[in-house]
């Protein structure tokens, strides 16, 4: 078993070592839907993710914002490791300082820089995070097969 420390340290190397997660919505009517979405963590309780506002998690997160958020990370030889995160989004209105952490971690892995006018209207994106800290959290590892 694991202290506290080591889960902390693990959590923050996947969130570290990834690009993507995976947000499992349901619309209105409880059928679910799992999108890979590319992040930009705040810190690591916040993440920012850019999304078409067409798109079928973001039609279901504005019906329903509650979200289940895996980041999963099969880098470690041998194993995995996955963050699993419960939590509340929302799409923001006011983008400034998040459009700058979120193109900063673009061009930092090598792709294109990010401006307001891309995830605002009439921009084809719009810019969402997870709100608040999660509701609860668990942090699956293996050393084996999966």
């Amino acid at each position: 078993m694991k202290n506290q420390e080591e889960l902390r340290e693990i959590a923050m190397s996947i969130v570290d070592a990834n690009r993507f997660m995976t947000l499992a919505t349901a619309d209105a009517g409880g059928r679910p839907w799992a999108s890979p979405v590319w992040y930009a963590p705040r810190g690591y309780r916040e993440f920012l993710w850019v999304s078409s506002p067409d798109a079928a998690h973001s039609r279901n997160l504005r019906v329903r914002p509650e979200l289940g958020i895996v980041i999963f990370d099969s880098h470690r030889t041998g194993g995995w490791n996955a963050l699993y995160l419960s939590a509340v989004a929302e799409e923001l209105t006011d983008v400034e300082e998040g459009i700058q952490i979120y193109s900063r971690r673009s061009e930092a892995q090598g792709f294109g820089p990010w401006d307001r006018s891309q995830v605002t209207p009439p921009g084809r994106h719009r810019l969402c995070r997870r709100r608040r800290p999660s509701t609860s959290s668990s942090i699956r590892t293996t050393s084996g097969s999966p």
